[in-house]
């Protein structure tokens, strides 16, 4: 496979391994390689701006803490302070025209205090916001300030609150907003030095556009074969599909975050059966030992490897998998979703079911995280359709370094063409926010094209990209399992509706427009082709 490897902090340096001033700026030009994009803004920007007249900008990292205190995304104990630092001294050795000044905020209190300090201080003339952990709102406000700011993600680490709140700044129409999402400095140093250009005639949207310059020549210097392996599905036919999914059923644990129940048997004639936590916990207490300990052996076996996982530990994921099959089978359900986060840091449920949702997965059925009924509902209609191919649940990650979307969950499949066909490797991992439990990383197969939606029973509309699998990455932020595709179509356009789609989505492997699209035209349902 050929899947990409990153050492932990390796997007800190490039990747470069600089050891000086000279060497950082010598190798982050070698990152870059032939597109320049190091000299994008130099060849923008008029000698106006001169190095005794510095333009300052205020680096606003956001962030829970500079050593992470709780579970959530890259993972808990993470150390940002060098990645704060390797990125201060990357902007200011690669941007010698600007003035770099850093603060921390966690969400919006703090980043207003920053921003009333700022504005009575009267010396700052940007904002760089890098999102370092997902939800920290920040970057709402410091656009209000009229001056340039330039959003950033860290990859794996505030991906999540960087699309939404990117796309949510882009439907507002804001200009003097820009952003960037790389896992290699060099492209954020060829960014931030486009906030010279808001000094120039153009003002702001001078500064946004060039931003966008940087962005679209990293696209246009990535060239991606997408061309794809054969992979013949077999398919319900349209009216087969309408008509078995009236038999579907989904168990809730418990309720979903969306209330959707009602619309879903509507529109679908699925049907959400909400149940209390006390009811899989009683299964579990109760399954039995002997099944467990051969589902251990079994989980043992085919692994690739184990990583700082027990016995104990497996054994009490074998027990919740036997619970979520007993219940299925009490409510003649095919498909569970589990407030796994909630249920296991309050104490209802004693083991996650990540390994469990696994092995449904693998026969057939349905696994599906967090209670999330609208990701659920797409599983079991995809799946119905496939005869049975499974769904992968993902946070997506969009990189323009690489023209890719990196969808990243703790649970997936290992057979992602059905239940009778050939497996991927797989290693067995803790849950990768909080460090227990057991999850996996599946190395699912690249070269194929796959079919990523989401459908929404409320707006009878459903979401939809394609893109090529190209390799899996490994990083040790955030969830385990990576894969790594190419969109087809606009990877810009790819950026602009998280903030109303929110941001799971469900992949599967297969060309699948086709059936989805009769699916809808069938239901009278709209269509958002996200790329």
């Amino acid at each position: 496979m050929n899947s990409k490897i990153i050492k932990p902090n390796e997007w800190l340096t490039c990747g470069c391994c600089a050891h000086s001033r000279r060497d950082f700026l010598i190798n982050c030009a070698k990152c870059v390689g032939a597109a320049g994009l190091l000299t994008v803004p130099s060849l923008l920007v008029t000698p106006s701006c001169t190095p005794d007249k510095k333009m300052t900008v205020r680096v606003v990292f956001a962030l829970h803490a500079p050593v992470q205190d709780r579970p959530d995304w890259p993972n808990i104990g993470f150390d940002f302070n060098p990645v704060m630092e390797n990125i201060m001294n990357a902007l200011t050795i690669g941007c010698p025209k600007i003035n770099f000044v850093q603060a921390m905020v966690n969400g919006a209190e703090t980043t207003e205090k920053l921003k009333a300090a700022d504005h009575e201080a009267g010396n700052i003339d940007g904002y760089l916001v890098v999102q370092l952990n997902c939800w920290n709102l920040a970057v709402e406000q410091l656009c209000e300030t009229g001056k340039p700011v330039l959003y950033a993600d860290f990859p794996y680490a505030g991906s999540g609150g960087f699309l939404i709140y990117s796309a949510a700044m882009l439907r507002k129409g804001m200009a003097n907003f820009a952003y960037i999402g790389s896992d290699n400095l060099a492209h954020l140093v060829a960014a931030a030095n486009c906030f010279l250009l808001a000094n120039e005639s153009g003002g702001v949207k001078a500064f946004s556009a060039g931003v966008a310059k940087v962005r679209q020549n990293l696209l246009a210097g990535v060239k991606v074969d997408m061309k794809c392996l054969d992979d013949t599905c077999d398919l319900l036919s349209t009216g087969d599909l309408i008509k078995e999914l009236k038999t579907k059923k989904i168990l809730a644990y418990e309720r979903g975050r969306i209330p959707i129940d009602k619309e879903t048997k509507e529109t679908l004639g699925i049907d959400i059966i909400n149940r209390p936590f006390a009811e899989l916990n009683d299964l579990w207490e109760k399954a039995d030992n002997v099944q467990a300990m051969e589902v251990v052996r079994r989980w043992k076996g085919n692994a690739d490897k184990i990583v700082d996982v027990t016995d104990d530990t497996l054994e009490k994921s074998a027990r919740m998998y036997l619970a979520m099959k007993q219940a299925l089978s009490k409510h003649d359900a095919c498909a569970i979703t589990i407030n796994c986060l909630g249920g296991f840091y309050g104490g209802h449920i004693h083991a996650y079911p990540c390994l469990g949702f696994h092995e449904l997965l693998n026969e057939g059925l349905i696994g599906a995280c967090e209670a999330d009924p609208l990701s659920t509902v797409s599983m079991v209609v995809l799946t119905t359709m496939t005869k049975g191919r499974p769904g992968f649940i993902s946070d997506p990650v969009m990189d323009h370094a690489t023209k890719q979307i990196i969808y990243a969950h703790c649970v997936a499949s290992n057979k992602p063409f059905g239940p009778q066909k050939a497996s991927n490797p797989f290693t067995i991992m803790t849950h990768s926010e909080d460090r227990q439990g057991a999850s996996l990383r599946s190395m699912l197969p690249e070269g194929y094209m796959t079919t990523t939606l989401e459908m929404h029973p409320v707006k009878k509309a459903l979401v939809f990209h394609q893109a090529k699998a190209v390799g899996n990455i490994i990083d040790d932020r955030a969830c385990r399992t990576k894969l790594a595709a190419v969109p087809v179509g606009d990877f810009e356009k790819l950026l602009t509706a998280w903030d109303i789609w929110r941001w799971h989505r469900v992949t599967y492997y297969g060309d699948l427009k086709k059936p989805v699209f009769a699916l809808a035209d069938a239901l009278g349902w709209q269509i958002v082709e996200e790329a």
